[in-house]
């Protein structure tokens, strides 16, 4: 085993001890937020919560979980961010496989129309009234009208574009079509990359608030527009004289637990995807 000089044990040591620092201040968040969601009111109104539960309370998870109103939100949330995904994907890949082949015509036109799309928009009023002209007010629209995001096609066209062109050549000598390229040889190539391109819609969509808050309402409400508006009326309701046996904040800070356990889920299992798929946009063109 060869040893190390002393600049190289220093460097060690410190790397490792910056990389656990910024572990914890990162996991601090939250284990302060599930502290302070099972702490009870006294301590979590006074601002008594640094890192430990005090005097335990589940309330706040009793009342969250009990919520119709809830799991509705919560299954909307599942399906804007699943076909939502899909959707986008779909635009993603096709698009990407597209604008990566040089024999597209006025292929230069179309990624200049598409990265213009990434400098200028029209603003946010504007977009809001064609959404509303449109009809967008419902999950299903809400889907289709934003499935499309420039910057993860680009990313995907890059990375197309560095896989080798013998691969297609070879495919298209043994009668492959454009659709089989595709499927067969592009995606199956390209895994790390789409997974990790497919993350990004989905946090997205999992966290998307500010277009979802303005289009769409009622049973159609994801869960981050349901937390905002309950929390929202919870409070003027307290403002009235509504008393709780437990903290408008450790209800908050439950409905926070709550929204993120499929991520925390989910995430782990993607993470060798993602970190394999980090550099997707660092192939020229």
């Amino acid at each position: 085993m060869k040893r190390l000089d002393k600049s190289e044990i220093v460097f060690k040591i410190l790397s490792y001890g910056i990389l656990t620092i910024f572990a914890l201040c990162c996991l601090y968040p939250f284990i302060f937020i599930l502290s302070s969601s099972i702490s009870s009111k006294s301590a979590v109104d006074a601002g008594k919560i640094v890192l430990w539960p005090i005097g335990f309370n589940l309330k706040t998870y009793e009342f969250v979980l009990g919520e119709k109103q809830f799991w509705l939100s919560y299954c909307n949330t599942f399906f804007i961010t699943m076909y939502g995904t899909l959707v986008s994907m779909l635009v993603a890949i096709t698009g990407a496989y597209a604008l990566s082949k040089t024999r597209l015509m006025f292929r230069r036109g179309f990624n200049f129309i598409l990265s213009f799309t990434m400098w200028f928009g029209a603003g946010m009023i504007p977009t809001l009234q064609n959404f509303l002209r449109f009809g967008v007010t419902n999950r299903y629209m809400f889907i289709i009208c934003l499935g499309f995001n420039a910057f993860n096609i680009i990313l995907l066209r890059n990375y197309f574009s560095g896989i080798p062109k013998e691969i297609e050549e070879a495919a298209t000598i043994d009668g492959a079509t454009e659709f089989q390229i595709l499927t067969k040889v592009y995606v199956p190539m390209s895994k790390s990359s789409i997974i990790t391109v497919a993350m990004f819609f989905a946090v997205s969509r999992w966290n998307g608030y500010l277009w979802a808050q303005m289009l769409l309402s009622g049973s159609d409400q994801p869960l981050t527009v349901y937390i905002k508006v309950y929390l929202k009326n919870i409070l003027a309701q307290i403002g009235d004289g509504l008393v709780l046996d437990y903290s408008v904040y450790a209800l908050q800070y439950a409905f926070i637990v709550c929204s993120i356990i499929p991520i925390i889920v989910v995430y782990p299992k993607l993470q060798k995807y993602f970190a394999a798929g980090v550099n997707v946009g660092g192939v020229k063109e």
